[in-house]
């Protein structure tokens, strides 16, 4: 092995995202929808589909349709997963989809389907998990880490866990409040996000928290309390491609990034950084300025470039310091006050 030590990048840090809810609410649709806008193509989406068919009805969708199906049926083992991984690696796609991974725990063939028959075997203790566990490891969650496909996205159902509880010194069981995932009980921590979709469609984030540097920066991404959508998607990517750096180290350029907003080193890509550590752009830096009016967008398919805003204007931004007023110094130096 080769142990190099080379400068983090946050390209290397493959979006992982964890969707799950009950019935109805929107996993695969949020999914497919998020990778629309992450990738564009829909034919280099690929969905692992475990669903008996339910996760290709949106195929001929005018927005989301187009996209590739590995259908999983009958036996939902670790290594039928990973396999299934292994052939969407091949076949060289940009999103994967896992519709769902709940079966590999709970479907025929899965973990704990592997665990019960070597209880009816007769074996005992550590022995009745031994193997199933370190196949869930191994066989799924080793290759759903280790996947160089660069947005991989996992649907899994959901339910209220029954829970013990003790009243007036009682112990009796109960619904839980807390929605929790069908799969195994560590599997979110592997995830970069995750999050539940209630009965209206809309993402309840569960990871990042919001009183983190990082998780103000994802939720500017993922928007707590709405649905998932196209845009969530290019965010993302702008995200992943280094767009909206949160820190800039003194010897790192600007030309590194890919937005529109940092193809000149100065002060917009200056600005760029510390609105989006201050965790108030919420969509790329160009969309934000002609948001407030600062960039007019021109007719036809002609794009606004960002020469149009003065650098001194800027500057005074930067100098300002206000993010948390950013607008209204924005709308005073429209008006020339």
């Amino acid at each position: 092995m080769d142990y190099r030590i080379r400068p983090a990048r946050r390209s290397e840090a493959k979006p992982l995202i964890g969707l799950y809810s009950e019935s109805g609410h929107g996993k695969t649709c949020s999914a497919l929808l998020l990778a629309k806008g992450f990738v564009g193509d829909m034919t280099k989406v690929v969905m692992i589909e475990t669903e008996s068919g339910r996760g290709e009805v949106f195929a001929d969708d005018p927005l989301i349709g187009g996209y590739q199906v590995i259908p999983l049926r009958d036996q939902f083992s670790p290594k039928n997963y990973g396999g299934a991984i292994d052939a969407a690696n091949k076949a060289g796609c940009s999103a994967l989809i896992i519709d769902s991974a709940s079966h590999e725990w709970e479907g025929v063939g899965g973990v704990l389907d592997m665990a019960a028959k070597n209880e009816e075997a007769g074996k005992k203790g550590q022995l009745i998990w031994q193997v199933p566990k370190i196949d869930h490891q191994r066989e799924f969650m080793l290759r759903l880490m280790q996947t160089p496909i660069p947005l991989v996205i996992v649907c899994m159902r959901a339910k209220y866990p029954m829970e013990q509880v003790t009243k007036d010194g009682k112990k009796e069981w109960q619904r839980s409040k807390v929605l929790a995932p069908k799969q195994s009980d560590d599997i979110l921590f592997e995830m970069m996000v995750h999050a539940w979709i209630d009965g209206g469609h809309n993402l309840r984030i569960t990871k990042p928290k919001p009183s983190e540097n990082y998780g103000v920066i994802m939720r500017g991404i993922f928007e707590e309390g709405k649905p998932i959508s196209v845009e969530t998607g290019r965010r993302l990517l702008e995200w992943t491609k280094g767009v909206g750096k949160p820190t800039q180290g003194a010897g790192e350029k600007a030309k590194e990034t890919t937005s529109p907003s940092s193809a000149t080193e100065g002060p917009r890509v200056q600005l760029q950084n510390k609105l989006i550590a201050a965790g108030i752009v919420l969509k790329s830096f160009l969309e934000y300025m002609v948001d407030v009016g600062w960039i007019a967008v021109p007719e036809g398919d002609a794009q606004p470039s960002l020469n149009e805003l003065p650098d001194e204007n800027v500057a005074k931004l930067l100098k300002d310091g206000n993010f948390r007023q950013m607008e209204a110094g924005l709308n005073k130096w429209l008006k020339g006050e």
